[in-house]
């Protein structure tokens, strides 16, 4: 029989990078940029999404007990599907995964990874009280205003006392504090930092996670590639 005596790894450990607002890139620059190494550099969605879902569970790995319960809020875009693959990786884990699903999901790819979700043992319940909370419903191709079952969600999140994490960019949040969205403690965004995210409170933990992106595309778009070399994870100080 293996026996693993394995410390608990701190999030301070991953490399700090420190970035200005005025060197992160707009929502609509990082779309540019998304669609344009996809197009050039042959690199699949999926593919992206596979590694956004694997560094999802990687850092909420980091902080949940493996006795604590961990909602997925999912939707039926690439976000929704990146949250699908961390819960896969999270149940494979050995973690207790709830999944919610705010709508039908006619997104291919999104469908498929909720297929592998449940087979790994991922649950279908609209759990009410997790001990981890985690926003992949809508992501950074979000459009205002939200529908009334996501209202309600921000509602009963924002109410509760559990971990809250979001995949890129806050449900609801499109740089205005003063609506209504998922407020988390930590956010991991995806391959840069993006300038709304300097709008939210100080305490926000930002991190970013490497999609894969080649250093030419960083140039092209005029910022340097994070050192994900170190790790596949960076905080960023603001």
């Amino acid at each position: 029989m293996f026996r693993f005596n394995i410390e608990r790894i701190s999030e301070m450990q991953y490399p700090k990078v420190e970035i200005l607002k005025g060197d992160a890139l707009e929502l609509e620059e990082f779309r540019e940029m998304d669609y344009y190494v996809v197009n050039n550099y042959h690199l699949p969605i999926e593919l992206m999404m596979e590694n956004a879902g694997l560094h999802l569970a990687n850092l909420t790995a980091h902080f949940a007990k493996k006795d604590q319960i961990i909602k997925i809020g999912v939707g039926n875009g690439h976000n929704g599907g990146g949250g699908l693959a961390a819960a896969r990786r999270l149940a494979a884990w050995g973690y207790s995964v709830y999944l919610d699903i705010f709508t039908e999901l006619t997104n291919s790819l999104a469908s498929s990874q909720l297929e592998r979700a449940l087979a790994f043992g991922a649950k279908l319940d609209n759990i009410q009280q997790p001990d981890v909370w985690i926003d992949a419903y809508l992501g950074f191709s979000q459009h205002l205003p939200l529908n009334s079952s996501l209202l309600n969600m921000l509602e009963d999140v924002n109410n509760s006392r559990a971990v809250k994490l979001s995949l890129d960019i806050p449900t609801g949040f499109l740089g205005n504090i003063d609506v209504p969205f998922f407020k988390p403690d930590k956010i991991l965004t995806l391959a840069a930092p993006k300038k709304i995210l300097y709008n939210l409170d100080k305490n926000v933990e930002i991190f970013i996670a490497d999609l894969g992106i080649p250093k030419e595309v960083y140039a092209k778009f005029g910022i340097e590639i994070l050192p994900f070399h170190n790790n596949s994870i960076v905080k960023l100080l603001r």
